[in-house]
């Protein structure tokens, strides 16, 4: 399995986003029970957010994205980079 660093960068329409943000939220949750997601989380300034998947390959990430409510809302911008994790928990 490899990870993935995706980083969000919300669009103009915040209460768009917003509305359709409990959807979201709950469809991420329920890939971090199946451990798919490793960690997210918004950032401080509520301008993106960063979450970190455990997929196959760069495809599977793009079929989980695809299926994430924010993704047919067009609220978020998707930026999908393979990510190496030398140290940390999640190193195995």
């Amino acid at each position: 399995m490899a990870r993935f660093a995706v980083e969000l960068v919300f669009g103009p329409d915040r209460e768009k986003r917003l509305a359709v943000r409990p959807e979201h939220r709950e469809y991420i949750t329920s890939l971090a029970e199946k451990g798919v997601v490793l960690a997210s989380g918004p950032y401080a300034d509520d301008t993106g957010a960063l979450i970190i998947y455990e997929a196959a390959d760069e495809a599977a990430v793009k079929e989980i994205i695809a299926a994430d409510p924010y993704t047919p809302a067009n609220v978020a911008e998707w930026r999908i980079r393979e990510w190496n994790a030398l140290l940390g928990s999640w190193v195995r």
